[in-house]
C-alpha cells in the first residue's frame, strides 16, 4: 500500500488501459506474425507439412504472451513505443535477411 492511502480505499483504475490493450492486440499480433515468419525462415530444411503446422501454432502463444504482459508497462504510450520498436526491429531484420 502506498503511503497516505486509506486502508479501505481501492487503487484508482488507470485511464490508459484501452491504449495498452490496443497496443497489445494490434502490435502483439504483428509481433506474433513476425515471429512466425522468422521461424519459417529458420526452419527451411523441415518438410513443409511439419513446418507449416509449427509456424501456425506459434502465433497464439506469442500473441497471448504479449497481451498478458502488456499491463506491466507504466503507460499506454510506453507500450506503443516499445512494441512498435520491437515490430520495426523484427520486420527490419526479416527484410534485411531476405525472408520477406
Amino acid at each position: 500500500m502506498k503511503p497516505g492511502m486509506k486502508p479501505g480505499k481501492p487503487a484508482a483504475i488507470r485511464r490508459d488501459w484501452i491504449s495498452k490493450s490496443l497496443a497489445g492486440a494490434l502490435l502483439g499480433f504483428a509481433l506474433a506474425i513476425g515471429a512466425s515468419a522468422a521461424l519459417a525462415a529458420l526452419t527451411a530444411g523441415i518438410p513443409l507439412v511439419t513446418r507449416s503446422q509449427l509456424v501456425m501454432w506459434l502465433v497464439p502463444p506469442v500473441w497471448l504472451g504479449v497481451l498478458g504482459t502488456i499491463y506491466f508497462f507504466t503507460s499506454g504510450a510506453r507500450a506503443w513505443a516499445w512494441l512498435g520498436g520491437a515490430c520495426l526491429a523484427l520486420y527490419g531484420a526479416l527484410f534485411l535477411s531476405g525472408a520477406l
